[in-house]
């Protein structure tokens, strides 16, 4: 269940209280975010939506620990992260959070299997683990067959596909989703988000998404507004419907 107003107590996955955050632009002050609270738990699949510059990404990067706050709290599976040093953030981003963005992020040199084998890289998981825990995320997302492509050779729904076995190869706590089909055709954008639907229903995954397209939005079970700052809740649309209709 998600929450917005729930200052109390909580034994959401992830809590949110009093979040703010503000930059300095030269002798000005830009307030992106004020006040947030935000109780997310595990299973759920969220979708922000606000016009450009309303701070959805900022929010985002705030909770995958890419970013630090001005004022607030963020904790995680009851790991408070607003006050990490950098190298436990670091050390925490790599158990808890996959992140999924709109242009992919492939290393073009490196084929689907080794794209997806970065994060593995950093843990204590032998050759064998790492090629176990590939193969199955590769098999998640319907690319077993695609395993020594390069990212040239595949196509755009193919390659967001290999960046979400990525995000989830390592079991994350939960995913981070900026505009995941933002870069997509309408058929590849219905497919990926099928695919994002699927890690919810089936696999139990916890997903934040940000999306400006209110048909990918209804994918979600809940659709949270950014407006001056303020999270505003939508509603609860979840439908199982195409991406972008018809061509």
């Amino acid at each position: 269940m998600v929450s917005v107003n729930n200052n109390g107590h909580s034994t959401a996955l992830i809590q949110v209280r009093g979040l703010n955050k503000t930059y300095r632009r030269g002798g000005e002050e830009i307030q992106v975010l004020q006040g947030l609270n935000l109780d997310v738990d595990k299973g759920d699949f969220v979708a922000f939506m606000g016009p450009s510059g309303s701070g959805k990404t900022t929010l985002l990067n705030l909770l995958g620990g890419l970013d630090v706050p001005t004022a607030g709290t963020i904790s995680v599976a009851g790991d408070e992260i607003t006050h990490m040093s950098s190298g436990k953030l670091t050390e925490w981003r790599a158990r808890h959070v996959g992140f999924v963005f709109q242009m992919y992020n492939l290393i073009p040199v490196l084929t689907a299997y080794q794209n997806v084998e970065l994060p593995l890289l950093l843990t204590r998981l032998s050759g064998t683990e790492r090629r176990q825990h590939v193969e199955a995320a590769l098999s998640i997302v319907g690319l077993a067959d695609r395993t020594h492509h390069f990212p040239r050779q595949l196509s755009g729904g193919q390659e967001q596909r290999v960046a979400i076995a990525r995000a989830i190869v390592s079991d994350p706590t939960f995913l981070l989703c900026d505009e995941p089909t933002g870069d997509l055709d309408r058929k590849s954008a219905d497919e990926i988000m099928a695919l994002v639907t699927e890690l919810v229903d089936k696999h139990a995954k916890t997903v934040l998404m940000v999306t400006h397209d209110p048909v990918v939005a209804t994918r979600a079970q809940t659709v949270l507004h950014l407006e001056k700052g303020v999270l505003v809740e939508a509603g609860k649309p979840r439908q199982d419907v195409a991406v972008g209709g018809g061509a």
